[in-house]
C-alpha cells in the first residue's frame, strides 16, 4: 500500500471522527480554561519598581479601608429631639414700663419640628382698638385730597382698608384713612441695643434619642450615668457631653456675637453628629455637637434680614376690646441630627477588596509607559512584538509578498481588479530569517556540494529560452507567464533585472530532487521513496522550500504568495501528469508549524490545485 494511500486513509478517518464528534464539541468547549498571554521581563529595576508600587497601593488600600471603615455595613440614624429653655429677664419697654420675661413670654409660638425660639428684641404698640385712623406713610399712600384715596381699597403693606378720606397724619404729611386696629404700628426699626440682651445667659436642655433599625440599637445623648445632680452642675466648658447649653455659648461657637445678633434676630443650627462603631473593642457611641449660623447676617446683603414675627395680648376696657401688639425679634435654634452606625460585614469586606483590585492596573500602566518612553527603540519594538499579537480580520485575506531585490516583506490585500504586482502595500515589515530551516536544508544536500549562501544570480544569466506567450506588463524578470487571475500576477522582482529562478541557490534549495526527497523523508521517516511518476509531493515540497527560503517566518494570519516565474519553473521540473493546475486560491493562512503537522497540504503551500491534500495530478 503506497504512502499516499495511507495518508489519505488516515486523513479520511480523522475527518469522519471529527464529523461524528461535532455534537460533543460544544459541550467539551465548556470544560476549557483560558489564560492571558504574559510577557516576563528580567529586570531588577522594573521588578523593584513593580513591587514598590504594589506595596504603596496595598498600603493605601489598607489605610483607606481602616479610615473609612469600608469593611462595615452602615445604617443611617433615626432620631427625635425635644428642648427645654430656662431663664428669666427684666426689661423696660417704652410706653409699657418694666416687664419680667419668663419662658412663656420669650419662647413664642412653635417654630417647627426640632426647633425652638427665644425673643431678644421687641417693638410694642399699646392700646389698639378697632376704628379709623390715618395710615402710616411707609405702609400707605400719601394724598392731598379725598380723590387720591379709593374707598374699600387695600395694599400689601397697609394695616387696614381705605375709607376714601384723606386725613392729616402729622403737620407735614397726609395719608389715606383706614379702618384698622388704631393707632397703627409706626415704628419699624428694632431698638439698639436689644431689649432682651440678657437672653444670652438663658440655657436649654436638649434631649436627643437615636435609633439604628438595622442593628436594633438605641442611644440617648443623656447617658445612663447622668443623674439630676449631674445635670444641675454640668458645664460644657469642661464636659463636652453635657446636654445643657448656654445660648450665648452656642452663638459664640457659631462665630457670631450675641449682642449683635439679638438686635434683628437670626437662625442658629445645632448639629448633633452620631458616628457609631458597633464592633467590639471600639469606642462607645457618643454624640458630637457643633454650631453654625444658617441665615444671612448682613442687612445690606438681604432685603429682610434677621427673624421676627408679631403677636398680640388682648383685654377689655369698659366693654371695648383692646390689644397690645408685640413685634418680636429673636433667634431660632434648629437642631439637626446626622450620623450612621457601622458593624463588620464580611460581604462588604469582599466587595471592597474586589473593587480595589483594579488599582493594581496602575502599576501595569506606569511600567508600560516607562518601557515605551525610557528604553531604546529596539527594546520597545521587541517588547511590543512579544506583548501584542496582531490578528487580521478573518473576512479579509492578507497576502505577503517578498521580492528578491528587497530585503523585507510587504503585506497587501487581495484585489479582484489590480494585479498583485501593482497593489499598494498595507505595511512593510522586516523579514524574519528561518535559520533553522536553512541549516537543515543545507545539511541534507549531498556531501561535497558547495553552496554559496550569499551567491547572487549573475546579471547576464537567463534561463534557457523556451516557447511562451508574450511577456506580461507586470513582469520585471522576463520569465513570468500571463494569467487571468489578478492574485497570480506577481513577479519575483520589484524592478527590472535577472529572475530568481536563474540563481544556483534556487536550483539547490527549491528544485534539487535529492533534497526534496530528503525533506519528505524527514517529515515521514518510514515512508517509502517517492515514485518518480508521482511528482505532486515533490512539487508541493518545492513550494514549501521556496516559502521558507524567501519568507522565513511569515507574519501571523498572512498568506505568502509565490511569484509566477517560480511557480511555472517548479511545474516545469515536476509537472502534473495531465497538465492541469487549479492555480492560486488565497485563503486564511496557518502557521508553518501547523503546516509541519499537516504533511504537504496545499493549504500550507498556498498553491491550491485539487483539494486540501496533495492530489495525484
Amino acid at each position: 500500500m503506497s504512502r499516499r494511500f495511507l495518508l489519505h486513509r488516515r486523513n479520511t478517518s480523522l475527518n469522519s471522527s471529527s464529523s461524528s464528534s461535532t455534537p460533543c464539541c460544544g459541550l467539551l468547549s465548556l470544560c476549557q480554561y483560558e489564560t492571558n498571554k504574559l510577557v516576563r521581563i528580567q529586570s531588577v529595576r522594573l521588578g523593584s519598581l513593580k513591587w514598590s508600587l504594589n506595596a504603596a497601593i496595598l498600603l493605601f488600600i489598607c489605610i483607606m479601608m481602616l479610615w473609612n471603615r469600608e469593611y462595615q455595613e452602615f445604617d443611617p440614624v433615626v432620631s427625635s429631639v425635644t428642648a427645654k429653655v430656662k431663664g428669666v429677664a427684666q426689661t423696660h419697654l417704652p410706653g409699657v414700663g418694666d416687664m419680667v420675661w419668663d419662658v412663656v413670654d420669650y419662647s413664642g409660638p412653635s417654630q417647627g419640628k426640632n426647633s425652638f425660639f427665644v425673643v431678644t428684641n421687641v417693638i410694642v404698640t399699646k392700646n389698639q382698638k378697632q376704628g379709623k385712623c390715618p395710615e402710616a406713610p411707609r405702609n400707605g399712600r400719601l394724598c392731598q385730597t379725598d380723590k387720591d384715596c379709593e374707598k374699600g381699597a387695600w395694599e400689601k403693606q397697609s394695616h387696614g382698608i381705605q375709607t376714601g378720606s384723606c386725613v392729616k397724619f402729622d403737620e407735614l404729611k397726609k395719608t389715606c384713612e383706614v379702618s384698622a386696629w388704631c393707632p397703627v404700628e409706626t415704628k419699624t426699626t428694632p431698638p439698639r441695643p436689644a431689649l432682651l440682651a440678657a437672653a444670652e445667659n438663658f440655657t436649654v436642655l436638649i434631649k436627643n434619642n437615636v435609633r439604628f433599625p438595622a442593628f436594633n440599637y438605641f442611644r440617648r445623648n443623656i447617658l445612663p450615668e447622668m443623674n439630676n445632680a449631674y445635670l444641675k452642675s454640668c458645664n460644657r466648658a469642661n464636659d463636652s457631653l453635657c446636654p445643657i447649653f448656654r445660648l450665648g455659648d452656642m452663638v459664640r461657637d457659631a462665630g457670631e456675637k450675641f449682642s449683635d445678633m439679638a438686635i434683628e434676630g437670626g437662625i442658629i443650627g445645632i448639629l448633633i453628629q452620631w458616628d457609631c462603631n458597633l464592633d467590639r473593642l471600639s469606642q462607645p457611641c457618643l454624640p458630637r455637637y457643633s454650631f453654625r449660623r444658617l441665615d444671612e447676617k448682613e442687612s445690606n446683603k438681604t432685603l429682610y434680614p434677621g427673624l421676627n414675627f408679631r403677636y398680640a395680648k388682648y383685654n377689655t376696657v369698659n366693654g371695648v376690646e383692646e390689644r397690645t401688639l408685640y413685634k418680636v425679634f429673636g433667634i431660632r435654634f434648629d437642631v439637626m441630627v446626622f450620623g450612621q452606625a457601622g458593624k463588620f460585614s464580611f460581604i462588604q469586606l469582599v466587595i471592597y477588596i474586589g473593587s480595589t483590585l483594579s488599582y493594581y492596573a496602575l502599576t501595569t500602566i506606569l511600567l508600560n509607559w516607562l518601557i515605551l518612553t525610557c528604553y531604546s527603540p529596539e527594546v520597545v519594538k521587541n517588547y511590543s512584538e512579544r506583548k501584542v499579537e496582531s490578528i487580521q480580520d478573518k473576512h479579509k485575506c492578507v497576502l505577503c509578498v517578498s521580492y528578491v531585490d528587497e530585503n523585507n516583506i510587504r503585506l497587501v490585500k487581495k484585489s479582484q481588479k489590480k494585479s498583485l504586482q501593482d497593489v499598494k502595500p498595507m505595511s512593510v515589515q522586516p523579514r524574519k530569517e528561518d535559520t533553522g530551516h536553512l541549516r537543515a536544508a543545507l545539511s541534507l544536500l549531498q556531501p561535497g556540494v558547495d553552496v554559496d549562501h550569499d551567491a547572487q544570480p549573475p546579471l547576464n544569466h537567463k534561463p534557457e529560452p523556451k516557447p511562451k506567450a508574450e511577456r506580461p506588463s507586470w513582469c520585471k524578470c522576463d520569465c513570468c507567464a500571463p494569467s487571468s487571475l489578478p492574485q497570480e500576477e506577481l513577479c519575483c522582482r520589484r524592478s527590472d533585472g535577472a529572475c530568481i529562478t536563474s540563481s544556483p541557490l534556487f536550483e539547490r534549495l527549491v528544485l534539487h530532487r535529492p533534497l526534496l526527497e530528503a525533506v519528505l523523508l524527514y517529515h515521514d521517516p518510514l515512508s517509502p521513496p517517492a515514485d518518480r511518476g508521482q511528482t505532486a509531493a515533490l512539487r508541493h515540497c518545492a513550494y514549501r522550500q521556496y516559502i521558507s527560503w524567501r519568507f522565513g517566518e511569515p507574519p501571523v494570519d498572512t498568506q505568502p504568495a509565490i511569484p509566477s516565474c517560480c511557480v511555472w519553473r517548479v511545474r516545469e521540473e515536476y509537472p502534473s501528469p495531465d497538465g492541469q493546475y487549479s492555480g492560486f486560491k488565497p485563503a486564511l493562512t496557518v502557521s508553518m508549524k501547523a503546516c509541519a503537522k499537516r504533511e504537504e497540504s496545499e493549504e500550507c503551500f498556498h498553491i491550491t490545485e485539487q483539494g486540501p491534500h496533495p492530489p495525484a495530478d
